[in-house]
């Protein structure tokens, strides 16, 4: 069978009819009469099945007992036009090699729709149904249409480190990291637990963020960005939060507020133009299946000049609205994804980057306006999303960030090298954070973020 090559069927689909192929993949269905059996297979390539024919004999009658959903199979055959509906060629199957058998009765794939609270609990299988099969091929492109776009403006890819002892957002939202015996903890002489004895000789943790490291790589190498996972040991168990999760964070000396804004918006729109123009069948199954307005609103996007508005008008907006809001809205407060979804799918239409939040409602880091009221935070707001992206312009005056520090009740312990940056040359600067899963939800349009990750990690949830 090896002695022809092995083609993927996203190229089969599109080759001409008329000539040996070999076919490789998993058996998504299997039907037939008593003459002739149709087999969909597929292998992770396309969303799209081949349908291989086959001719039932007395010779093959054992190896097409053993094709059954799921099963694993090499199929050796001509290349046919298709004498059915649905697709233009076939596969006329001369040999079938089964490489892996599948037990129907075990096998929790079955041809009947399956909810996605149930694919969460196989999750290593999940990626054979069609739907995570689309998901997890949009999740790849996007990720190389992120590394493209940076490449291409020329800024540098800096790795942050995983493991730090620095707290980036001052929330303390962190998970520990230790090789301490936890039924034999040191202690020091004030009686708490003795870190020198640590493997880093100190507390550490897993990033929430590698900003602050980022910051370092834009004050000496211009325009940089990051993209890894981060940790959120956030107790929320909403659709819209995970415990380990993907950020894109660029960071960019030189450029202030606005500059920061149209980076934002130019780099929203590059990825999702590069979904719609190479995961079009993807996205068309997903539009067609769950979501028929995704593929309009994925060119709305691509198409509209986002709204800029300030805080404070944002509110007065929400405040004029005539909702009863869940979560009741005034100046000062933080912003929920009922008023963010409400400004840009009831009042606007099109995305909106909100700037100048009241500096109490933000990171110590971010830069100062004039008022002394607000910073020169801004965020992306999206449909279906509420934020997508958060980002601002940051303080680079080493008495303001300073003075900020102790405002927010922060150990400076941790951060020296980080004011050394405003100690020596410091420089305007800006960057923002993109979290890959919810930029997974809006191209995808999934409504949980469990289901655009392969492997979510949620409270009570570590599975594999």
């Amino acid at each position: 069978m090896e002695q022809v090559i092995r083609t993927k069927i996203k190229d089969l689909l599109k080759a001409e009819a008329g000539k040996e192929v070999l076919a490789k993949g998993w058996v998504r269905t299997k039907r037939g009469n008593k003459n002739v059996a149709f087999i969909a297979l597929n292998d992770g390539s396309t969303i799209n099945n081949i349908q291989i024919v086959v001719d039932k004999t007395p010779e093959n009658e054992a190896v097409l007992a053993k094709v059954t959903t799921g099963a694993c199979i090499a199929v050796k055959g001509m290349l046919v036009e298709s004498m059915g509906g649905g697709q233009a060629t076939e596969i006329q199957a001369t040999e079938i090699e089964v490489y892996g058998e599948c037990d129907p009765v075990r096998y929790p794939l079955q041809k009947k729709d399956t909810s996605f609270e149930f694919l969460r609990t196989v999750a290593h299988l999940r990626p054979r149904t069609n739907t995570f099969g689309a998901i997890y091929r949009v999740r790849s492109k996007m990720a190389y249409a992120i590394h493209q776009f940076f490449n291409e403006k020329g800024f540098v890819y800096v790795h942050t480190p995983l493991i730090t002892a620095s707290d980036c957002e001052g929330a303390g939202q962190m998970f520990r990291v230790t090789t301490l015996d936890m039924e034999n903890l040191p202690r020091n002489k004030k009686g708490g637990i003795d870190y020198t004895k640590d493997f880093f000789g100190k507390e550490t943790s897993l990033t929430v963020s590698g900003q602050l490291e980022g910051e370092l790589g834009a004050m000496a190498l211009g325009d940089i960005y990051t993209f890894g996972p981060t940790f959120r040991a956030e107790n929320s168990n909403t659709p819209r939060h995970l415990a380990e999760f993907w950020m894109i964070e660029p960071e960019m000396a030189f450029y202030d507020i606005k500059d920061n804004m149209d980076l934002a918006e130019e780099f929203i729109k590059y990825l999702v133009k590069y979904a719609l123009d190479n995961c079009y069948d993807d996205i068309k199954f997903l539009n067609d299946r769950y979501d028929n307005e995704l593929l309009e609103r994925l060119e709305g996007v691509a198409d509209t000049e986002f709204v800029r508005l300030t805080y404070t008008e944002g509110i007065k907006i929400l405040e004029a609205a005539g909702v009863e809001w869940e979560y009741p809205v005034s100046w000062g407060t933080d912003l929920q994804s009922e008023h963010e979804r409400y400004l840009v799918e009831k009042h606007f239409k099109k995305p909106v980057i909100l700037t100048d939040y009241p500096k109490d409602i933000k990171a110590f880091y971010m830069k100062q306006n004039e008022d002394g009221k607000t910073v020169r935070a801004m965020d992306v707001l999206f449909p279906k999303i509420g934020e997508i992206i958060g980002g601002s312009e940051r303080e680079a005056s080493l008495q303001k960030l300073e003075a900020r520090i102790e405002e927010t009740g922060m150990s400076r312990k941790g951060l020296e090298w980080y004011l050394d940056t405003r100690r020596f040359g410091s420089a305007p600067h800006s960057g923002f954070g993109l979290g890959f899963e919810r930029l997974l939800l809006f191209v995808t349009g999934m409504s949980n973020i469990r289901d655009v990750i392969p492997f979510p990690r949620t409270p009570k949830n570590a599975e594999y």
